[in-house]
């Protein structure tokens, strides 16, 4: 909205009639102090969660068999496909980038989702006719046993374009509503602080739901060959969520963008380098201090750690001299909240690098769980199990892990606690995440010993080759949607309360690309193994026929190296010093929420 681009000209004012105001910051739509009781809270949540849902489904509605569509419409061999897709997946995650630095510098977090909410819109509208008007010819075209004809370029080229605007759309809004859905509750209140905590295991819920419906309903009608009506569908879904967003406007909390977040980590460096052979003093009490606050962010305040960019922040005889006449440089003297801005991100990376070896294991459920269920018996009397079907199992664990985290071990933990603190923490529900990663990859390689014992040896294509039943993945199905509630929920969670305020809609990216990051850390580490163990002439450990191989081996091999990044990640977790924001740590009690 162009009035939040022109906040800062504005001067808040008490209300005169004693309505209370939130303390977060927080402005309305037009632009004065948000009003608690007005604005915000679970009548603006509910309106994020249902339209996140709606948006889930209209992305993975095409998502889920994108490489069905591309093998069976557009005539690519399975890897051209696999690699169009990824190359597609991957560009979703490139974009969260975008469109977290266009929110957190320039737009706001409403604006920027409502612009690319349009363009994910556009985009599947363009999908949804482009497939019914050129693509799925001749007419009833698009199963297994009936596949389409050639295209024209033309008609290739608007298709990827389509595809890569819902990548743009999508990638650009996801950071951002997770984020925007925690700005309606003021973290400041109790009350209210609480309700962000169950915001994000809600919002995570939602996603899942979305993506069941999208998985079972979506994906059948499109494995049918039905193409047109599974876009239509998404693309209906994808604009009933546009609708809903746009209705709630005005009740909706929105905190004003910062700035170019790289300028300003550029200044804390190059400031710091200027001042390299300073002699600092110790403690913070001498470094610079804006007199004025600027924007509604909170103040952040000094900590211990990354000593030498202090110095960014420290005041030598030639800042006094520039300031004696009116001048200040920002590239020689930054205040203490830019500089531990810097800190707060650096702080986090390592936290958010042992969460990438957790999101391979994720990424195995959408490979090598399927291929392995295809080598399983799949039939109950006539109907068939579709392997990626399975997949359901996770969803479900996901919905019954976050009531049971929410209504049964977080109010226990608490008890147990004997204090008013929000149960276990978010580095230690993280924790948890990757104990129960390792057991869904223990739980698969003992169910791929057992499927290769009652395999068929002589089978060559390997499908229904053992009598094992495909219900033995429930298991891991299930461990792996737990350790989503405990890794993913608090991942969100951690980042948001962690991300300085300017940065929040980054510190959402960030578990995006953790996501993306395991999946090219996935495909390395198979090429790998597969080079090793494929040496003198062995079939390897995944070949084309999982009879022949040790799919079980690689499966312990993720439970080892997990293992070890969760020991690399309790070191971290250790080492890491929480932000501390103004009026929010003065008691130590708030500490603890970040003790390991």
């Amino acid at each position: 909205m162009a009035c939040l681009e022109v906040c800062n000209e504005v001067k808040f004012k008490e209300d005169e009639e004693g309505t209370t105001n939130t303390l977060d910051g927080s402005v309305d739509m037009h632009c004065r102090p948000a009003i608690r009781a007005k604005s915000g809270r679970w009548v603006a949540g509910i309106i994020i969660l249902v339209n996140q849902g709606l948006a889930t489904l209209a992305f993975f509605g095409v998502g889920v068999n994108l490489v069905l569509f591309l093998t069976r419409v557009l005539q690519q061999n399975n890897a051209t496909a696999a690699n169009s897709v990824s190359k597609w997946t991957g560009t979703v995650y490139i974009f969260s980038l975008v469109g977290a630095f266009l929110s957190d510098s320039y737009w706001g977090r409403y604006k920027t989702c409502a612009i690319f909410q349009i363009i994910f819109v556009i985009g599947l509208a363009s999908l949804s006719l482009s497939s019914q008007l050129f693509l799925l010819r001749p007419k009833g075209c698009g199963s297994q046993e009936n596949p389409c004809g050639t295209h024209e370029g033309y008609q290739i080229a608007l298709f990827y374009l389509s595809i890569y605007l819902i990548a743009l759309g999508n990638g650009g809004y996801q950071p951002n509503i997770a984020t925007f859905g925690a700005d309606q509750f003021d973290e400041e209140d109790h009350r209210e602080g609480h309700s962000k905590v169950a915001f994000f295991s809600y919002f995570y819920l939602a996603m899942n739901l979305g993506s069941l419906f999208s998985n079972t309903i979506l994906g059948y009608f499109e494995d049918e060959g039905i193409w047109a009506l599974g876009f239509w569908a998404s693309t209906a879904s994808a604009f009933a969520a546009l609708v809903l967003f746009l209705i709630g406007t005005p009740r909706y909390r929105h905190f004003k963008p910062n700035g170019n977040p790289l300028a300003r980590f550029c200044q804390v460096l190059v400031a710091a380098v200027k001042k390299g052979k300073v002699n600092m003093p110790s403690g913070g009490e001498e470094l610079y201090t804006e007199e004025k606050k600027e924007s509604s962010n909170r103040k952040i305040l000094y900590t211990h750690g990354f000593k030498f960019l202090d110095r960014a922040a420290y005041i030598s005889s030639r800042d006094l001299d520039n300031q004696k006449q009116g001048l200040q440089d920002p590239w020689r003297l930054c205040p203490i909240t830019q500089v531990e801005e810097v800190k707060c991100i650096l702080r986090l990376l390592p936290i958010w690098l042992c969460t990438i070896l957790y999101s391979v294991v994720f990424t195995q459920m959408a490979s090598l769980f399927v291929e392995q269920g295809a080598a399983m018996k799949t039939t109950v009397s006539n109907f068939r199990i579709p392997p990626a079907s399975m997949s359901s199992f996770d969803i479900l664990s996901v919905a019954v892990f976050i009531f049971f985290y929410r209504r049964i071990l977080d109010p226990l933990v608490s008890r147990i606690k004997k204090s008013d603190s929000k149960g276990l923490t978010q580095l230690q529900r993280m924790g948890i995440g990757l104990v129960i990663a390792i057991l869904a990859m223990v739980s698969a390689g003992i169910v791929e010993c057992y499927r290769l014992k009652y395999a068929k040896k002589e089978c060559t294509h390997c499908d229904g080759s053992s009598t094992l039943s495909i219900f033995w993945q429930i298991p891991q199905y299930a461990f792996i949607g737990a350790s989503e509630v405990f890794m993913y929920v608090g991942q969100l969670e951690f980042f948001n309360a962690q991300a300085p305020d300017g940065l929040k809609s980054f510190g959402s990216a960030l578990c995006m690309t953790s996501i993306s990051l395991g999946n090219y850390v996935s495909s390395l580490l198979v090429s790998m193994v597969m080079k090793i163990s494929t040496e003198d002439h062995m079939p390897g450990w995944i070949p084309g026929n999982l009879n022949k191989g040790h799919l079980d081996r690689f499966y312990f091999l993720l439970a080892a190296l997990t293992s070890i990044d969760l020991i690399v990640y309790i070191a971290c977790a250790k080492w890491y010093k929480c932000i501390k924001l103004e009026g929010r740590f003065e008691e130590n009690e708030e500490q603890e929420n970040f003790k390991v």
